[in-house]
């Protein structure tokens, strides 16, 4: 017998060296970069409908990602003044 997901699950996994959350809930499954607020989401509905819709919400949820760049655009390191 299984048990119902009623609440929420939080887990970490590393995808390629980068550390992410992986939240399970009852609406579907989101994916962030740790420590993020925006990443990838998907619906349960979105993922049992068909490939039409899985592809479509893929799409979707690939064009509000957040920028894996932008991560690194603040780690860089400030120009010395010329004196």
């Amino acid at each position: 017998m299984t048990t119902k997901l009623e609440g929420t699950l939080k887990r970490e996994v590393m995808i390629g060296g980068a550390a992410y959350t992986i939240t399970i809930d009852p609406r579907g499954v989101k994916i962030v970069p740790k420590g993020k607020r925006k990443g990838y989401e998907l619906e349960w509905e979105s993922l049992i409908s068909g490939d039409a819709a899985l592809a479509t919400a893929l799409t979707a949820t690939l064009a509000n990602a957040p920028d894996p760049s932008a991560d690194s655009a603040t780690k860089k390191k400030p120009k010395p003044r010329a004196a």
